[in-house]
């Protein structure tokens, strides 16, 4: 967006910090507030029989979380859980919706996200229904890395296993793969990625595919890298 577009939602962010394992939305619950992560990044599940769920897609400093608001839905069919604790940009319901309706500098951009976030929940659908637990994990653990722009971060082989839909013995049979190929370390709840070209040859082509497609069509559309929103 330009500075004078941005200059005029600017009064209406309100930054707030968002700590790991937060909800901000439950499934089918209403949309209070939007956020734009800057540092953070935000897990959508799908819940299935009411006490399983699996992560569908991941939004980090790319994107916003309660895009069905840009789609005249006030109601999350996700659970929107913190996976990357940080910073973000909180914007009331009412607020976006005014801005939303007049500003064709903030649509383009929200559909263009929404278009994004469309072809990633399609990709992880087949990527779980056809890829090893190896490759899926390897896949999300670079999803994360472009997402927080680091090597190292938090996560919990209960919590891992959560994203990935899988139980735990699963990954802990993957983590060690990983591990045995020197492309990552854990230790005390924190992964380390010691080998990036190596992780990338680990993964399934779905992190690949999603990857390019968001670079071409940012490229396109003249933005080559997600904006921070600061």
């Amino acid at each position: 967006m330009s500075r004078k577009e941005y200059r005029r939602l600017l009064p209406l962010l309100e930054p707030v910090k968002l700590a790991f394992g937060e909800t901000l939305y439950e499934s089918q619950s209403q949309i209070r507030e939007v956020y734009f992560p800057n540092d953070c990044f935000v897990s959508m599940l799908t819940t299935v029989d009411d006490d399983k769920a699996a992560e569908v897609g991941l939004i980090g400093s790319e994107g916003m979380i309660g895009i069905p608001m840009a789609l005249g839905v006030a109601v999350s069919p996700f659970r929107a859980v913190v996976q990357g604790e940080g910073t973000a940009m909180r914007m009331r319901t009412a607020d976006f919706r005014r801005h939303f309706s007049t500003s064709a500098a903030l649509q383009r951009q929200v559909f263009l996200f929404t278009h994004l976030l469309m072809i990633q929940i399609a990709q992880t659908a087949a990527c779980n229904r056809f890829h090893v637990v190896t490759q899926r994990m390897a896949r999300w653990l670079l999803m994360t890395h472009d997402r927080v722009n680091s090597s190292e971060f938090r996560i919990t082989q209960e919590f891992l296993a959560l994203m990935l839909g899988v139980r735990r013995v699963g990954v802990s049979v993957a983590m060690c793969a990983l591990r045995d190929r020197k492309v990552i370390s854990y230790r005390r709840g924190t992964i380390r990625i010691l080998d990036q070209a190596g992780l990338v040859a680990a993964a399934c082509s779905c992190y690949k595919t999603v990857k390019d497609t968001y670079s071409r069509e940012q490229a396109r559309k003249g933005n080559s890298r997600p904006a921070q929103h600061k």
